[in-house]
């Protein structure tokens, strides 16, 4: 019995250093205007994100390996500002009418060509800093690879 209670006490206490460790959602907006504006407040560049949700693979695979993983959180807390635009298909994931004409904006203003997944970098004024992808290596790669894109401007 004695055993079974410290058991219990060390996976509470480890439960509790875990959740700690865990950092606390991102926020993604899903307007521009304000992504712009918060991203002048903070001094941070903006990560745009143009994506299928319920079609394109590429836009799933990039969501689940990077974006909703712990590490890529934590570093985009620090060091961006995050946006998504985005495009389902599917009539179960129809946007409503006021964020279909957001995305659409965003998009002829940073996805012409209609690119998906694009991943835009931002200045807080809305220039252009680079353009990319989906790209294969979790969130550490994908880190490292926007923290070059950054260093590069």
């Amino acid at each position: 019995m004695r055993f079974l209670c410290c058991f219990l006490v060390a996976l509470l206490v480890g439960q509790r250093v875990a959740v700690a460790q865990a950092p606390a959602a991102v926020t993604w907006n899903t307007d521009l205007a304000a992504a712009l504006q918060q991203a002048k407040a903070a001094n941070k560049p903006v990560l745009a994100v143009f994506s299928g949700s319920d079609w394109c693979k590429p836009c799933i695979m990039l969501k689940q390996e990077v974006f909703d993983q712990p590490e890529f959180q934590r570093y985009a807390q620090e060091r961006l500002v995050l946006a998504r635009f985005d495009f389902p298909r599917s009539k179960k994931n129809k946007l409503p009418a006021e964020q279909a004409t957001r995305n659409e904006q965003a998009a002829a203003q940073y996805n012409r060509e209609g690119a998906f997944p694009l991943v835009v970098l931002l200045s807080p004024e809305g220039k252009v800093l680079a353009k990319t992808g989906y790209r294969p290596g979790g969130p550490a790669a994908y880190d490292a690879y926007l923290t070059q894109l950054l260093t590069a401007r």
